[in-house]
């Protein structure tokens, strides 16, 4: 069987931790999105075709034509016009019956093995709010229709955008939508018009990355999924280091004296902590992190440096930035609301009461930037001395 990942878009809504790749290759703890995707495919299929668009070049190159036995295809999107052009794209390469799953979220093998049992279905979930989804009507064991984010609370799962299909599905000739794009539900609907569509409902998990508070939520969601900790042989902590609740410490990492770390907390690999480091639940630290700073439910991509005494809470901080010192991101609201932060010029509500910084990579604050709530910092800016962000700072 195959498998086609969708991977070609821009991914825009997840700036600006998405300006220089794509979301597929953010690292959830110490793998990428696409990575997660592969791994949960091996075993149940033989060949996978990406759909490639933006930085394609980095996803080729990272992967290669085989991952753990399966052959990698890569067809190219050469517009972005929706995501049932982006299937289209991957026609020259299907054989018969295929897998179709969205390369933005993150799925478990159990559930993707569950579709394969169907000739034609969707994997859907239950949602508190379903107007923040396409919603998916359902009669007994069918797929009745499908509704772009309905504009009221009505009775229907989220669609999860994985799909079991096979090739008739080209059969049906699609239209621009409203918004001027091929969709590939078009293709469900009229499938489900016909009474071909089941369902299949999630019994483990699906993590959706749709902004970037939900990337941080993402690596938090898979640091709990971990029981116990785990320190690596190569690992040096030093004397009077304290560790509290599930603390996972990667390759040739130092914790220094003084450091105190209260699980959950993932480290990974070279890293250098401390001295005198507090790290407080829900934090992660992938690879070449420097810090001594205080950080609570962030996560520091690789080749972070913060040396200095600061503070870094519910953020996500880019690859090679420099957090210098006195620096502190503001994340809670004096009348207790939930925070709202600007997404391509909209203000979008978190739902979050406490929420920090978004920076993008190799971005260099100066000593004492004060950052407000949900404020982003993209790629390459930098800050004065003392400087407090009140407002995003876009290139």
């Amino acid at each position: 069987m195959q498998a086609v990942i969708l991977a070609a878009g821009k991914s825009t809504r997840t700036y600006p931790l998405t300006v220089n790749r794509p979301k597929h290759l953010l690292k959830v703890l110490d793998r990428t999105i696409l990575e997660h995707t592969l791994d949960q495919l091996h075993g149940l299929v033989d060949e996978v075709v990406i759909v490639v668009g933006f930085r394609k070049d980095a996803i080729i190159e990272r992967f290669g034509s085989f991952y753990k036995g399966m052959k990698l295809f890569y067809a190219e999107q050469k517009e972005q016009l929706g995501t049932g052009h982006a299937l289209m794209s991957a026609k020259p390469f299907l054989k018969d019956r295929f897998l179709v799953i969205g390369g933005e979220d993150m799925f478990s093998k159990q559930d993707i093995a569950a579709m394969s049992k169907h000739k034609c279905a969707i994997l859907v979930q239950k949602v508190d709010d379903i107007t923040r989804f396409g919603a998916v009507v359902v009669e007994k064991s069918k797929v009745k229709e499908i509704i772009e984010k309905p504009a009221t609370q009505i009775d229907a799962y989220a669609n999860t955008a994985v799909y079991m299909l096979d090739k008739s599905v080209f059969d049906i000739e699609l239209k621009k939508s409203a918004r001027g794009e091929y969709e590939l539900t078009d293709y469900i609907t009229a499938l489900a018009k016909k009474g071909l569509v089941e369902y299949e409902v999630v019994k483990d998990y699906w993590v959706s990355i749709g902004y970037p508070w939900q990337y941080l939520e993402a690596n938090v969601a898979f640091l709990h999924m971990m029981k116990e900790s785990k320190i690596d042989k190569s690992a040096i902590v030093e004397q009077n280091v304290t560790m509290k609740g599930v603390v996972v410490i990667g390759k040739n990492t130092i914790i220094k004296s003084g450091t105190y770390i209260e699980g959950p907390v993932f480290i990974g690999d070279d890293c250098v902590i401390g001295p005198n480091a507090y790290l407080r639940p829900d934090t992660i630290l992938m690879d070449k992190v420097r810090t001594r700073a205080e950080i609570v439910d962030s996560v520091l991509m690789d080749s972070v440096t913060a040396k200095h005494c600061s503070y870094i809470g519910h953020s996500v901080i880019g690859e090679k930035t420099n957090y210098a010192a006195g620096c502190i991101t503001a994340d809670y609201r004096h009348d207790s609301g939930t925070n709202k932060t600007l997404v391509k010029g909209l203000k979008v509500d978190t739902g979050r009461k406490k929420l920090g910084a978004f920076i993008g990579d190799n971005v260099r604050l100066g000593i004492g930037t004060l950052i407000y709530p949900g404020r982003k910092i993209w790629p390459n800016q930098t800050t004065m001395p003392g400087q407090v962000v009140k407002e995003d700072i876009v290139d």
